[in-house]
């Protein structure tokens, strides 16, 4: 044991041996030199001096075994380190609460990234598991309800009311995507340069502005209004609001028969046209059924799915091809064939013709790694029937959870 001056240095593990005034000094010494040594580049050099000083005069009052000297000692350097730092001034209420706001945007643009992810769905391809956005035309006659029904229609069942009628004598000439965020949007041009918004994708606003010429299906061909004619009267119900799950895929991989989304980078999901470039923008998102996983080959007997020449078994693949309750009906003919009239344009088509089959390929690093998606609505959707294989690295992760409209018929949990 070292003595030094009548203090006893003993090791830390003795210090209960020491009387409590000592201890207590013995602590705030060595607290101190850790306060300099993680404080000093933020102290003014006079502070450090004072600091050093006043921990000079609490050794020598250690030393001295003098306890109303050690204990003034101990309150001179507590209060000279507590001084030394410059104060931080109070924020006032509105700095809080603009702090309070960037907080929260930090964590929910952390929780969208990498945990959930809100997704509306625009189009009708997975109808009748969920819902995309619906355009009625309502007519001439058409009136929009009073304003006590329109809230509650926009609230129970996302519906809302449009009246749109023709500016000048014009033709449409093109329709353009306006999305942003979770706002599904298309802008409507016209021959005379003025545009209109419609919520509604695309695809939708194509059926309802251009017309189908040479009857095979695909509207090209803008339509022309007269003056005060109307564009659109009536309703849009939105599409369901769901939540994605983009942390599952970390820990297992993902299941043939569940409903997921993808991105469509490197998809050309576009016809292709004869001198024309892909207008598709790359990082658009599709939600559609995993109807094929790695090494899975994928035919269609309609209205069957085969798996590697076996029918295929998950439920909601089941649902869709006995065609059972809503997934009946006109329109719904269980999963078929493309025909070569509607996939021409697509040079990925792979499921056109009977003895057409799509293999995935399992034999590649995990982001290569090939996925087969198809809508439950087949009738009316585009899918891996027409331009072919999603990557690994195109999945984001299983729907989990539709949270709107409440009237829809689909809040809760996504099979």
């Amino acid at each position: 044991m070292q003595v030094v001056g009548s203090v006893s240095m003993l090791p830390p593990m003795f210090d209960f041996m020491l009387p409590r005034w000592k201890k207590e000094a013995k602590h705030l010494y060595k607290g101190s030199k850790k306060f300099l040594h993680y404080k000093r580049d933020l102290l003014k050099e006079g502070r450090v001096e004072e600091i050093e000083s006043r921990r000079s005069d609490l050794l020598a009052a250690m030393k001295g075994g003098d306890k109303e000297a050690t204990i003034e000692a101990g309150k001179q350097l507590r209060a000279t380190c507590e001084q030394a730092m410059p104060r931080a001034t109070r924020q006032n209420g509105w700095e809080e609460n603009v702090e309070v706001i960037f907080v929260a945007l930090v964590v929910a643009l952390g929780l969208r990234a990498y945990v959930l992810q809100p997704f509306r769905i625009p189009t009708g391809s997975m109808q009748p598991t969920l819902n995309g956005i619906v355009i009625d035309q309502g007519g001439e006659d058409f009136k929009s309800p009073w304003i006590g029904k329109r809230a509650f229609d926009w609230v129970f069942s996302g519906r809302s009311y449009r009246d749109i009628v023709a500016e000048n004598d014009v033709t449409v000439v093109g329709v353009k995507d306006a999305s942003w965020f979770l706002f599904t949007r298309s802008k409507v041009s016209f021959s005379d340069g003025t545009t209109v918004s419609i919520p509604a994708a695309t695809g939708e606003t194509s059926g309802l502005v251009f017309e189908d010429v040479d009857g095979d299906g695909q509207p090209d061909r803008g339509r022309s209004y007269k003056k005060g004619e109307s564009i659109l009267r009536g309703s849009i119900t939105t599409g369901d609001l769901v939540l994605v799950d983009k942390f599952s895929y970390h820990f297992r991989k993902p299941k043939r028969g569940e409903v997921f989304v993808f991105d469509t980078r490197a998809i050309p999901t576009q016809q292709q046209v004869p001198g024309r470039m892909n207008d598709q923008s790359g990082g658009s998102h599709y939600i559609k059924r995993l109807c094929g996983v790695p090494g899975d080959v994928l035919s269609i007997e309609q209205p069957d799915l085969l798996i590697d020449g076996k029918i295929a078994q998950e439920p909601g693949i089941r649902r869709v091809a006995e065609l059972q309750g809503a997934y009946g009906g006109p329109g719904r003919p269980g999963y078929h064939l493309t025909g070569p009239v509607k996939a021409r344009g697509y040079p990925y088509a792979q499921l056109e013709r009977e003895g057409d089959s799509l293999a995935l390929r399992a034999d590649l690093p995990p982001a290569m790694r090939e996925y087969a998606a198809l809508g439950d609505n087949t009738g009316n959707s585009l899918d891996s029937r027409y331009w072919g294989q999603v990557h690994g690295f195109n999945v984001l992760g299983p729907a989990m959870f539709a949270l709107w409209p409440f009237g829809s018929g689909h809040w809760g949990f996504i099979d």
